[in-house]
């Protein structure tokens, strides 16, 4: 269906949800949730009662999909779209959320890395042990973690937020 606008006689395509999610390669569900969260505005309705969004939609579905996979969240998305949909210009705090993101990226860079060392170190003390074992007989492979210097460094898992180790 094709609008006029009064404003400035552009004519303006409208999308029904249905065909927005197979643009955008979303579900219909997830552009409902999108304006749960206010991240997509609410979409006029037809006289059938139908969401019908503007074209411009699906440029706001693909940059969040996009924003998604640089490790943006919803939240902060719809925080950042809130800013702009109100007329603000939320460029600064974007590119201060893409800063944070890549610091997270490069800490668990070093912590992969770390990880890495360790797991060839034990699997080289584990490869001395089974050299040293009988066949048929316990290595006691993964009790050899918690032995301290004698070992190879336990590895201390990074526990997520609000997890404790017990």
């Amino acid at each position: 269906m094709l609008l006029v606008s009064e404003e400035n006689d552009v004519e303006e395509k409208l999308l029904r949800s249905g065909e927005l999610a197979r643009l955008a390669g979303v579900s219909t569900d997830l552009l409902r949730h999108y304006e749960r969260i206010g991240i997509v505005p609410r979409p006029e309705r037809a006289s059938n009662g139908y969401r019908q969004y503007p074209a411009k939609a699906l440029d706001r579905v693909q940059a969040v999909r996009r924003s998604l996979s640089l490790g943006f969240s919803l939240s902060e998305l719809a925080r950042i779209f809130a800013i702009r949909d109100h007329g603000g210009a939320p460029c600064r705090k974007v590119r201060n959320l893409a800063a944070e993101k890549l610091q997270q990226v490069e800490r668990s860079l070093l912590e992969l890395k770390a990880l890495r060392r360790q797991l060839r170190e034990t699997l080289l003390d584990w490869d001395r042990r089974l050299g040293k074992t009988p066949a048929g007989r316990r290595a006691e492979l993964l009790h050899s973690l918690h032995q301290g210097s004698s070992g190879p460094r336990a590895i201390q898992p990074q526990l997520k937020k609000g997890f404790s180790q017990t």
